[in-house]
This record gives C-alpha cells, structure tokens and sequence, in this order.
C-alpha cells in the first residue's frame, strides 16, 4: 500500500483540517462538504454547500466515472488530485503540487507554450521583411506585438528632427501613425532604449506615471509597461512599447526576454528598410541628372523626346538626348541626341559626364565642329575607353519656317519629314567621338515649314529585332514609312507612333537602348490639317 493511501485510509479517523495539504471534500453531486484550512487558500471561489467550479479540472474529474488521479493548474502552479472514498458516498480530494508528486504535466505545457513561442517567430521572421518600406514594417511590429505579446503597443522610430514617427496598435488590433515630441525623458528607459541600450526590468517603470500620447484612446488604465530596445544593423532601429491593461499581472522574466527576441527580428527588418530608402533616396539624386529630360517647346520650336532603356526595368542607360535653349552666345536653341558605347548604369555615368561636358561648351554652339571637337579632345583624355555618336541639332525661327543646322558624329543622319509626306535623309555625317585624334564633321542646313518635322534617332530603333519570326531588324526603311505616316502630326504625336511601332515590332524580345527626339515647325491657327488631307 502506497503512503498516499495510508493517508486515504486514516480519513475518516483524522481531521481533514489537519492535513498537511489542500484538502477538498465532495459530496455525490459535487457540493463541497469541507475544506480545509490550505485548500481555503488555495480555492477562495470553492464555498461548503456549493457545486465546486473552479478548478474545472477538479470539477470534471470528480463527475468521471471511477473517479480517477487528476491534474491541472491553479493559479500559477500544477497540482495533481487524488480521490479518497469516504462514508455516505463523499469523495476526499487530496491536491499535491506538481513537484511533490511529478514534473511531466509541467513540462507538457512548457513544451507546448514554447511552440507556441516558435510558431509566433516564425511568422514574424516571414511578416516583418515582407516590405522594404519603414511605414509598413513599424505597422506590422506592432500589429505583431499586440496581438501576441501584450494589449497594445507602440513602436517609436529614431529621427534627426524635432518629433520622432510613432506606429501605434491599440486592444482592437487598430493601427494609427503619428508623431511624438523628440524629448521622451518622462518615460522610464525609452531614451535609453533608443539609442540602443539594454532594456529597463518593467517591474521599475510606473505604469500610472505613462503620459497620455503613450495609451491609446479608450484603453483604459495601464495595469504594466515594458519597453524594449529594436536592434538595428550597427545603430538602433526603435524602440518597442508593450501595454498591458489593469487588472493584468505584469510581465515576466521569461515575457520580456521573448519580448526581446521578437524585437531583434523587428529592429532587423526596420533597419533594413530604412536602410533602404536611404539607399533610394541617394539613388533617385544620382540618377536625376541622368535621367532623359521633359522637353518643352523653345522659341516658337516644339521639341519632344522618348527614350526606352535596353532593360525595362533600368531607368538609365547609354542613349541620352538634352535640348538647351538660347544663351547670350547664341540665338539659337540646341538639341543634343547620343549614344554611347554599352549599356546599363556604367553606360549611363558616361553619358552624365558627356552631358555635362556640353554644357559647358554652349558658348560654343554656334560652330558645330569646334564643338565636337573639344568634346572628343575631353573623351580621349578621360581614362574611359568607350565611345559615342552624337547628332547636334541648332533651330531657331525665321519668321513661320525653323532653320536647322543638323550635325551628325558617326551617328544616323536625321530623317525630314515634309508636309506631302515625303521623307528626306539630312545630307550631315562624321567621325564618331572619343577614338580617333582627329574628326571630321559636315554640316547640313535644313529649313523646315510649318507642320514638318525632323526626326533624330539612335541605332536602337532601325536595329530593333522582332517581327513575326522574332529576328527581322526594323530597319531604316520601315522607319522611313512609319516617319511619313506622321506627316503634320504635332510633335508629341511623332514620337508616341514611333515608339509605339518599334515596341510591337519588338514585343518581348532584347534590345538595345532607344531614343527618339522629333523638332517640328507648329503650324499656324489657319493650318491644322496637313497639305493634300481633307477635313473630316
């Protein structure tokens, strides 16, 4: 016979308000008959003459058939119940702490409330990098947060201003942004926190000292306050601001060194994204002056380009085009098209220096030779081994008709196209730039009236592959044809159906880079439909 039925047996004899432990007395239907002084403690719900309730544990157990062992938490600790009948059908339930008895329901639940801790990061780890953006990553550290680890919670980022950005989710699960003041002395450990030190024990933060922007609307009183650091990648990401509503215990050790966990995935990905558009950020300034102009009408000329990079997904590459308007050196408006030697980003870089180069040689514009000249002087003495073809483009107006002085360097000559819709090549040609000690240019004087159009082009477009076996080039004449059907078009019109043809010609195929620059004469109030056309 086992001690524990010893006891059992010496019931009736011994009083139950002397045993050591919490003792419950049951009748058949689960009233309690008596308690006694350690079960009292224990179960302040249970009350003699009442159906026993709590735990409901002990409550079923005692309702099973046979009445067997039991176990099951009460309060903070595990108890393991075991029944002894007694006279008039009462059944005598005697509670051992876990530890006395065994220690497998214990470890049963730690085992399964630290999956459940696995499960919760592991979907963090997948949720919180889903976005590169800052915004979208503080919403979902948040909404993560207060959904697993506390009632609501705030997530503060750094800032260099004044205000620092705050993402807040409140005991709904309702995200807010807003912005609180950068002094944040009066909160016990954030300061601390943001700049990256270790976390302050909750237990020393007063939640009833917590400022009014740090509980969310309709919250109620803050029962405990934890404010945990995000680390970041070298230097802090935020930090993190738990709340728990009043009446609920605080947290534990074991709470806030989880807490700690799922802020160092958090402060990861916030990092990242800031890094990020930081990184944007220096990008979108670099490429600014890369990036193919928005052309305007100049003097009385009305200018129009488009640009398609070899790569779609590039904003950049080696086609570039500029149009500069008169200066005090002279009169005349000038337009730039190149193409240099590559594509992609380091394609790109050069014909950044290459635009810049031309910028300073305006002064110059007016003689196109010594113009390309210096250029290809200034590339030769530069340590790139890339070249570029260039096709310059001087208009002004002479009273309804522009004058054009065309001046092709190892590029395609421009093509003109007339009123009637003839097409004609501008009788301009030279050496390409950047490779031999010498060039030679020629010059070509156009006059254009109104509703005809000078179309420059690079490469990209006559050598465009595509067509219905996938490998036809788009060829000079194709664009010849394509260039008369939009005799008298405005400006915009001719570069848009350019485009549009050599991109279905195309279709998913590879190609190089592609730039289109038409300089058309406006017509007049008197003249919106081109020669020999009807009215509709």
């Amino acid at each position: 016979m086992s001690s524990l039925e010893s006891v059992a047996a010496t019931t009736s004899l011994v009083s139950v308000a002397q045993a050591p432990c919490p003792v419950v007395v049951l009748d058949p239907a689960g009233q309690v008959v008596e308690l006694n002084p350690a079960a009292r403690g224990l179960l302040p719900d249970a009350r003699v003459g009442e159906l026993l309730v709590s735990p409901g544990w002990l409550a079923a157990a005692h309702r099973a058939p046979g009445r067997g062992a039991a176990g099951g938490a009460v309060g903070a600790d595990c108890f393991s119940a075991h029944p002894s009948a007694v006279a008039e059908g009462c059944t005598v339930w005697w509670l051992l702490k876990e530890t006395t008895v065994t220690t497998r329901p214990h470890a049963a639940r730690e085992l399964e409330a630290e999956r459940e801790r696995t499960r919760f990061l592991t979907e963090a780890s997948s949720a919180l990098p889903a976005s590169l953006n800052l915004d979208r990553s503080m919403e979902a550290t948040a909404r993560l947060a207060a959904e697993h680890l506390a009632d609501a919670a705030l997530v503060i980022a750094p800032s260099t201003g004044r205000r620092l950005p705050v993402v807040h989710c409140d005991h709904e699960g309702r995200v807010g942004h807003g912005t609180v003041p950068g002094t944040v002395d009066g909160v016990p450990g954030l300061a601390e926190a943001l700049r990256g030190f270790p976390p302050v024990p909750s237990r020393w933060i007063d939640p009833a000292a917590a400022p009014a922007w740090l509980v969310p609307e309709e919250f109620g009183g803050v029962g405990s306050l934890a404010i945990v650091p995000l680390p970041g990648h070298g230097v802090p990401a935020g930090a993190l601001i738990l709340l728990r509503r009043a009446p609920r215990s605080g947290f534990t050790e074991s709470e806030e060194a989880f807490a700690g966990l799922f802020a160092a995935r958090a402060g990861a990905a916030m990092s990242a994204a800031r890094l990020y558009a930081e990184q944007n950020a220096v990008t979108d300034t670099l490429l600014h002056d890369l990036l193919p102009p928005v052309l305007r009408h100049e003097e009385g000329v009305e200018f129009a380009g488009g640009y398609r990079a070899s790569v779609d997904t590039d904003r950049v590459g080696g086609d570039f085009y500029d149009v500069h308007p008169p200066n005090e050196d002279s009169p005349e408006t000038l337009a730039v098209l190149g193409d240099v030697c590559g594509k992609g980003l380091q394609a790109a870089v050069l014909t950044g220096k290459i635009r810049n180069t031309l910028q300073a040689l305006l002064p110059m514009s007016d003689d196109h030779g010594t113009m390309l000249r210096l250029l290809n002087n200034a590339l030769r003495n530069s340590h790139h081994t890339r070249f570029v073809t260039l096709v310059l483009a001087s208009a002004r107006r002479e009273g309804r008709d522009v004058l054009l002085r065309l001046t092709a360097a190892g590029h395609p000559p421009p093509l003109i196209v007339r009123r009637d819709g003839t097409v004609e090549e501008a009788d301009t040609g030279g050496t390409l730039i950047g490779v031999l000690p010498r060039i030679t240019t020629r010059t070509a004087q156009v006059r254009l009236a109104p509703g005809e159009t000078c179309l420059l082009y690079t490469d990209g477009v006559v050598e465009a592959r595509g067509g219905p076996l996938g490998d036809g080039m788009f060829g000079e004449e194709r664009l010849r044809r394509a260039a008369a059907e939009c005799a008298g078009m405005p400006t915009e019109a001719v570069v848009e159906r350019v485009q549009m043809l050599v991109a279905e010609w195309i279709g998913d195929g590879r190609h190089d880079d592609i730039a289109v620059v038409a300089i058309t004469a406006p017509l007049g109030a008197m003249e919106a439909t081109p020669a020999g056309r009807d009215c509709p």
